[in-house]
Formats: structure tokens, sequence, C-alpha cells
């Protein structure tokens, strides 16, 4: 065998044992920003892992609802560009139901907006929220709710939850 033959047989070697000492994927690593369809049959009872929102007191059939997930951590919930999944529909009055597919089993949080005149920004006298466990918004807690108060369990399967718009 020539030098040339076993300086590439020696890489082979270290890159193969390489690859085998490499940690195997457990769990998937989330794709943040992932703009999706509410495509309902993603929750169906053989589907999986996916929340199932239904979005309650929609005020009036007019602008826009957008409704985000996020992992159900300080690191994530509802930092800029940290959502996972994102749906963006034309509102109806009443209520609304969305299905947001999950990277795996774990802790997530949901949150909705209801751009009611359709402009794109946050109007607070106008535009409507809700948030997955439905915490408490007030004069005096206009900021984020605590990661803790909004994040939820996700199964292997379909986990179904309803959250309550509220408008100021």
């Amino acid at each position: 065998m020539t030098t040339t033959h076993l300086r590439s047989a020696a890489v082979a070697l270290v890159a193969g044992t390489m690859l085998l000492a490499a940690p195997a994927q457990v769990h998937a690593q989330p794709q943040y920003r992932q703009t999706i369809s509410n495509n309902l049959a993603k929750c169906s009872s053989s589907a999986g892992p996916a929340v199932k929102v239904t979005v309650s007191g929609i005020k009036a059939s007019t602008g826009r609802i957008r409704i985000q997930s996020y992992k159900g951590t300080k690191a994530d919930w509802l930092e800029k560009g940290r959502w996972l999944n994102r749906i963006e529909a034309p509102a109806r009055a009443g209520s609304m139901t969305f299905c947001l597919p999950v990277p795996g089993p774990g802790e997530y949080g949901i949150a909705v907006r209801h751009d009611l005149n359709g402009n794109g920004d946050t109007d607070l006298r106008e535009d409507g929220g809700a948030m997955s466990n439905n915490p408490s918004i007030n004069i005096f807690n206009l900021g984020k709710p605590h990661f803790k108060k909004t994040a939820f369990t996700v199964g292997s399967g379909v986990t179904s939850i309803t959250l309550s718009m509220k408008y100021f």
C-alpha cells in the first residue's frame, strides 16, 4: 500500500469513527418562523403532536386573526422571531378553530391577535388578543404574562384548548 493509500484509509477510518461517536438526535430541533395554512386534518385523531385551538369571543368579521405557537420557555415566549408556527386568516365573528402542529411533545404557549382594522399595527384601543390558559390581562399588566401562566403540555397526540379573546 502506498503512503497516499494509507492516508486515505486513515482519513476514512477517522471520519467513520466520528460518525459512530456522534450522538443520535432524539427530538427534532424546532424551526422558527414557519407560516402555515390552517389544515384541520393535521388535528385528526390519528395526527400529532399538534394543538387544536378554538378561539372564542371574536368581536367582528373584519380584519385578520393571527395565531402563533411558541415553546413554553422564558427564552421563547412572545420573543420577537421565536414563534414556531403562525396562521393568519380573515377574522370571523364568534369562534374560529385552528390546527398548529408542534415539533414534538413538550411545553408550548399560544398567542392570538385580532387586528380588527387590518392595518398590521397593534391598536390597543381596538385590537383583541388571547393567550393559552386565558391569563388575566388588565391595565396594570399590559405586558406579556409570565411564560409559566401560559405554558401547557402537549403529548404525542392532539391537545385541544379554547382561548377567549379580550378587547379593551
